[in-house]
């Protein structure tokens, strides 16, 4: 019943991110779940993908230091109150979630990630510029 989840360790700076995904995509790596966590120095790259092994096989040959860990993946109920009834049960039982974060949804066949920049503005110029479709906050809550 458990997963593996990856864990990447990067320095906080430009482009460590793009090395990563850029690795993963040379080797056929299908990123199918992430959560970053940062600080000023560093950061820690969560990642569920399709094919463990040539993850981390292609991510260590390429300098990265990279973890591993038991996850469990849960349904939870696409309503107000499915993610608390979870967590209460589990609350109720005693036990500690450390960290959580969601798998991937699709668009059609796209899938849609959600994104923090400095500067939304510029970041939407460029998107829009480049052809990539920014899809409207309105849209993003009906998906």
């Amino acid at each position: 019943m458990r997963a593996i989840q990856i864990s990447v360790f990067l320095e906080n700076k430009a482009g460590r991110l793009a090395e990563v995904t850029g690795i993963l995509a040379e080797a056929d790596v299908n990123i199918r779940a992430l959560a970053l966590a940062d600080t000023s120095d560093f950061g820690v790259l969560r990642l569920i993908v399709n094919d463990n092994q040539k993850a981390v096989t292609a991510l260590k040959n390429r300098g990265f230091t990279i973890g591993e860990t038991d996850v469990v993946a849960v349904e939870v109920e696409d309503r107000p109150g499915g993610l608390h009834r979870i967590l209460d049960i589990l609350h109720q039982a005693g036990i500690n979630v450390e960290y959580m974060y969601a798998f991937v949804t699709q668009s059609g066949s796209n899938a849609v990630m959600i994104f923090r920049f400095d500067n939304i503005d510029e970041a939407v110029n460029i998107l829009q510029e480049n052809n990539l479709t920014v899809i409207n906050g309105n849209k993003v809550y009906t998906l």
